[in-house]
Parts: C-alpha cells; structure tokens; sequence
C-alpha cells in the first residue's frame, strides 16, 4: 500500500505571481513532488476553491475585500498556511502605495496625462472594493510559515517544502535567505 500523498495549494492575491514563477522554476523536481504531493488549488490545476488541504502556500497581499474573502477561504481549508515572498509577508511592492491617498493614487492611474482613454475611474459593482492600505497576509489569517524573498529561489522553496513535507521543522541557511 503506498503512502498517502499530502494535498498541497497554492493561492496568489495581489502581487505579480513571482513567487508561483519561482515555484515553477523547481523544474524537474516538480516530478519529484508530485509523487509527494497532490495538488488541489493551484494555477496549475485551474481549480478555483481549495478542498481540504494540508498545506496551503500563499503570496500576494491584501488589496480589497475579494482579496479578504479568498484568503479566509484558503486558510480554513489548509491545515497549514504558508507566506511566501515579500508582498505576502509585508505588503511588498503593493504596498508603496499605502502612502498615497487611494483616491489620489486613482487618478493618477486613470485620469491624468498617460492614463486610460476616457479618464474615468472604474466603478463597476463587479469590481472588489478596494482598500486604502496593503496589509500582510499575517493581519488577516494565521499564518504558520513565512518565506521570505522577492521572490525566493526556486532552490529555498524545494528545501523548504522538502522539510516540510518530510515533517521537519524548515530550516534555510543563510545562503538561500541572501541576496546580493
């Protein structure tokens, strides 16, 4: 009888997806883990709610009341919750905008010189309500696990998730938590 495989997620809220990129740039050692693994939510799978999952892998911060929504979701579904990358941990680049009045940021965007042809603001009831600030995964959900890097290497990421996986505590060098 084989070993049952732990059920793995992954979610992005407002970043640039570096982090999945980096993730992704594990290469073949994805075939690795997915012997390791199942995935449940995740771009790879294109399933849009997670089912019961072990461990659930997060980046992006909190821009807007979608965002809240998606990540309470996600982190009632996994047994584990992992920050990954800077926005996820402290707002990241998103988070430069938490100096600006939204509103000023706003027609910065879309109404003055170089904006959208039209120069009207969106006001769509489709559109997720934003959020004057960018806040961290961590003020919203418990988070278990931080992963810090912007992104980080797909070489931390196959550790951490090797140690995690195996039921160790991860534990990166400072190798891979240095940039130059």
């Amino acid at each position: 009888m084989s070993e049952r495989k732990i059920r793995l997620a992954t979610c992005s809220l407002a970043g640039c997806f570096g982090c999945h990129m980096s993730f992704l740039d594990i290469d073949e050692r994805l075939f690795d883990l997915l012997e390791r693994v199942e995935f449940d939510r995740t771009p790879l799978t294109d399933i849009k709610h997670c089912g019961p999952c072990d461990v659930g892998i997060v980046e992006g911060g909190v821009c807007n009341a979608e965002n809240v929504h998606v990540l309470r979701e996600f982190r009632n579904r996994c047994k584990v919750l992992v920050a990954i990358g800077a926005c996820a941990i402290n707002g990241g680049i998103p988070a430069m905008r938490n100096n600006i009045d939204l509103w000023e940021c706003f027609q910065e965007v879309y109404q003055y010189e170089g904006g959208l042809e039209g120069g009207q603001v969106p006001n769509d009831p489709e559109l997720p309500l934003p959020f004057d600030k960018v806040h961290p995964v961590y003020e919203v959900v418990k988070v278990d696990y931080f992963l810090p890097g912007c992104p980080p290497s797909a070489d931390a990421i196959w550790k951490f998730l090797s140690d995690l996986l195996a039921g160790r505590e991860p534990k990166l060098d400072y190798g891979m938590l240095h940039y130059d």
